[in-house]
């Protein structure tokens, strides 16, 4: 492998953990970071002008999300590969990233040198998945929640009322509050702040 032939984008919207990746694979004498972002709508835009071999990606993210990047590039059949850093270990997450094609999902606490490594795995057309996580994620079972659920869940996180969601969404208020009912039936949960709170502790929003 030459010097530096690997190329990455690196997403991360704490300015000093962006800072602190980009340092380290700069260290590496495989591997050059060709951009950052702040949030997901900016990571894929660079992914989609700069085509690197990596994007390495946070989940919660300002705008879109890794995962949501994700889903994206594997949608328009762009050759990056995603790998997520983050500092969840939820099974929810996990499953989804799975789902979104992502290959490989690596904790914040991981050791620089298992960084790259896991890079350079993916990069050659492997996975770094952590066993213990996948046996979780397997046990806990699929999301049950619709992409529309999820963004409905989302916004009454931030406390909008079912008008306010409509008008984020292009919805009508009832059809608000049906997703909202849905999503809490599925959740067994008793309303949307119980349902938003679980959702997020598994990861799945």
């Amino acid at each position: 492998m030459t010097r530096a032939s690997l190329r990455i984008v690196v997403a991360e919207d704490q300015a000093l953990v962006l800072g602190a990746i980009g340092a380290l694979l700069a260290l590496e004498p495989d591997m050059i970071v060709v951009g950052r972002a702040a949030d997901g709508d900016e990571a894929l835009a660079l992914v989609r002008a700069l085509r690197p071999d990596i994007l390495l990606t946070d989940v919660e993210m300002p705008g879109l999300t890794g995962l949501d990047a994700a889903a994206a590039i594997a949608a328009e059949a762009l050759l990056t590969a995603t790998v997520i850093v983050t500092t969840f270990a939820r099974p929810g997450y996990f499953a989804r990233a799975r789902a979104a094609g992502v290959r490989g999902y690596l904790l914040k606490d991981t050791p620089s040198d298992a960084l790259a490594a896991a890079i350079r795995t993916v990069a050659a057309g492997g996975r770094a998945i952590p066993a213990a996580l996948a046996a979780e994620a397997a046990e806990v079972g699929r999301d049950p929640l619709t992409e529309r659920e999820r963004a409905t869940l989302r916004l009454a996180e931030e406390g909008l009322s079912n008008r306010r969601i409509a008008e984020r969404l292009g919805l009508s208020a009832g059809t608000v509050r049906n997703y909202l009912s849905d999503a809490a039936g599925k959740l067994g949960a008793t309303n949307r702040v119980e349902a938003g709170r679980t959702a997020r502790r598994m990861g799945w929003l």
